[in-house]
């Protein structure tokens, strides 16, 4: 398609240069046609030649701006299908990074990368609207979300997919003027917040009053020479003028940058109004609103843009002046402008809620075009048992695989968790893969919750709370330790776990109180690890301590596996495949005889 569209943009611009010398030519030729019969004294055949060739500039420029104007999409086209390229192959430098903020104790976005560089909403991220992005993110964030909300969601999203050609138009017509967001929370805020009336009918209608009178004495003396009383009615005009120029300041501090941005969205919503919806029903049940009004949206929109773009003339003060000195101009587009409000105050609000919908499916629907082998997950619905929690609770999974990783690179592994209080304790070596297949279900499960596709061949599960303790970091402004961070995190997921009421919480737990030493390790391990055991969730905890493996005879919901490494012509290799029961080996001190530290020297044969 990329290349399709580089012959098309290299035609374009041939045929471009052809319209540049056409225009040239005709000007050439319009200029001598006029000027030549005007010296041989041919006025009437000078004159219709000028206007003949200004006339035929005209349509040609008029062909020329039409062109440019599509090549101008088409290499906005073409941008996007650059930026779809670089998601398929994870070329991060590509991808355009959007700043979102992220409350800074969330439970796993930092954890799983769910936000920032090289994230997965970095990944995911196409949206056209700050709100969209916002919506998006809260999917992604907010978890989990309502059984028959997350139906409706990935439905819609499903439907979406396979419309590339929706998605991309939406994308171009948001961007047609700049690549900035469209900002629907400031654009609400203008259409919502009325503008000040009090005695604005009377003095517009004053105001009018005094310039029609200014105009018609100044004609009478200019005619009939009555004297200058023009004078008298346009000082008082321009005292009053003077007197409520501030009322209308604080919508031209909006009007200068936002008319862009209203325009834009009326385009959008414009593209949304004429599209047909016969095959796409959950689509067509979004944009209800659009469709099912006595007045368009878009047009309304517009309106609202040219009013703003005819108040934002007083950025320019010597036009500004101008315009009000002939009538009331600032006074007249305010009234407009507050009709205007009156009759979107209620409707708006709709509308914004729809893109903002629409923009974050959108974004999951490129993500799941762009994976085609990406499966769609199905939920299990659990039946309450008599603690009020799903008996069922369930999350099973084959071939699950990290999306952040190349298609290339990434190991898949097979997971299954079945009822409460399902513990796998992972131990392996170091750089084996135990944290990394943490965060692989963390993520899958967040993207299969937001109602996206998940990278694996099989994914059933049940909606759960997500905890996670995998990146801890000291605390300067809290006045926190590692282990004290690490303490209270842990604390907060054996307290999710206590609420039976909720979802089962999934808990990914990366090598429990690294922080302290071996013997407090050991007893906290075993006391977090058999508390969780009775709590209302499952999970899995990775932990270097071999002697904790030893849990799995004491509690029948813990179940050990590992990660192992294995040495070839003296060098680690890592296949980060999951085995079952506890890991045999280590590699601490292999890897640091290795790295050249002075320890003694471990066997470097392959490990029996």
């Amino acid at each position: 398609m990329l290349r399709r569209a580089a012959r098309l943009e290299t035609n374009g611009r041939r045929v471009s240069a052809r319209f540049t010398t056409v225009r040239l030519a005709i000007f050439a030729l319009g200029l001598l046609g006029s000027i030549i019969p005007h010296k041989l004294g041919w006025t009437v055949f000078g004159n219709a030649a000028l206007a003949a060739g200004f006339l035929l500039f005209l349509i040609v420029a008029w062909y020329h701006n039409r062109l440019e104007d599509r090549l101008h999409r088409l290499r906005r086209w073409q941008g996007i299908k650059r930026v779809h390229l670089a998601r398929i192959g994870l070329n991060w430098p590509e991808i355009p990074l959007r700043p979102m903020t992220v409350p800074e104790r969330h439970g796993y976005a930092r954890d799983l990368d769910i936000a920032g560089p090289r994230s997965l909403l970095h990944l995911v991220d196409n949206t056209i609207s700050s709100q969209g992005q916002q919506r998006l993110a809260s999917w992604l964030l907010d978890q989990p979300p309502h059984a028959a909300q997350w139906s409706n969601r990935q439905a819609l999203i499903r439907e979406l997919t396979p419309l590339s050609l929706l998605r991309d138009r939406l994308v171009l017509e948001a961007q047609a003027v700049e690549e900035a967001d469209i900002d629907g929370r400031r654009l609400l805020s203008v259409l919502q917040k009325r503008v000040d009336d009090s005695g604005l009918i009377p003095m517009l209608l004053t105001e009018s009053l005094l310039a029609l009178a200014t105009a018609v004495l100044l004609l009478a003396d200019l005619s009939s020479g009555i004297g200058n009383y023009w004078m008298l009615s346009f000082g008082l005009y321009a005292f009053l003028f003077l007197s409520v120029r501030s009322r209308s300041e604080e919508i031209f501090d909006h009007a200068q940058s936002l008319h862009l941005q209203l325009e834009r969205l009326s385009a959008v919503l414009g593209y949304l109004e004429r599209r047909s919806y016969r095959a796409t029903p959950h689509l067509a049940r979004l944009c209800g609103p659009l469709l099912h009004q006595q007045s368009s949206p878009s047009r309304s929109l517009k309106q609202a843009a040219s009013l703003m773009n005819r108040l934002s003339v007083r950025a320019h003060p010597l036009v500004h002046y101008l315009i009000n000195a002939i009538g009331p101009w600032d006074l007249f587009h305010t009234y407009r402008l507050q009709q205007l409000q009156d009759r979107l105050a209620t409707v708006a609000p709709l509308w914004f809620e729809l893109l903002a919908e629409l923009d974050a499916a959108a974004s999951l629907a490129t993500f799941a075009y762009l994976h085609p082998d990406y499966l769609w997950p199905s939920l299990h619905q659990a039946e309450p048992d008599s603690q009020g929690n799903g008996a069922g609770a369930t999350l099973e999974a084959k071939d699950l695989a990290h999306p952040l990783i190349p298609a290339g690179v990434r190991v898949a592994n097979d997971i299954s968790f079945q009822k409460r209080g399902r513990i796998y304790l992972v131990t392996g070596s170091n750089m084996s893969g135990k944290s990394t297949f943490l965060r692989t279900i963390g993520i899958n499960t967040c993207l299969a919750q937001a109602g996206a596709p998940v990278c694996a061949s099989a994914f059933h599960w049940s909606l759960v709370r997500i905890g996670s303790c995998i990146r801890v970091d000291d605390s300067l402004d809290g006045g926190l330790s590692f282990f004290y961070a690490e303490v209270k995190r842990l604390k907060t997921i054996l307290d999710s776990t206590q609420d039976r009421q909720g979802p089962p919480v999934l808990w990914l737990i990366d090598e429990v109180f690294k922080g302290t030493n071996n013997r407090e390790r050991l007893i906290g391990g075993r006391a977090l690890i058999t508390a969780l055991a009775g709590g209302n969730g499952f999970g899995l905890v990775t932990t270097h301590d071999l002697e904790l493996a030893e849990l799995e005879r004491q509690l029948s919901t813990v179940t050990n596996v590992h990660f192992q490494e294995t040495v070839v012509e003296g060098a680690l290799h890592f296949d980060y495949r999951l085995k079952p029961g506890p890991c045999p080996t280590t590699n601490a001190l292999r890897i640091m005889a290795l790295e050249g530290l002075p320890v003694d020297s471990p066997d470097l044969s392959p490990p029996r």
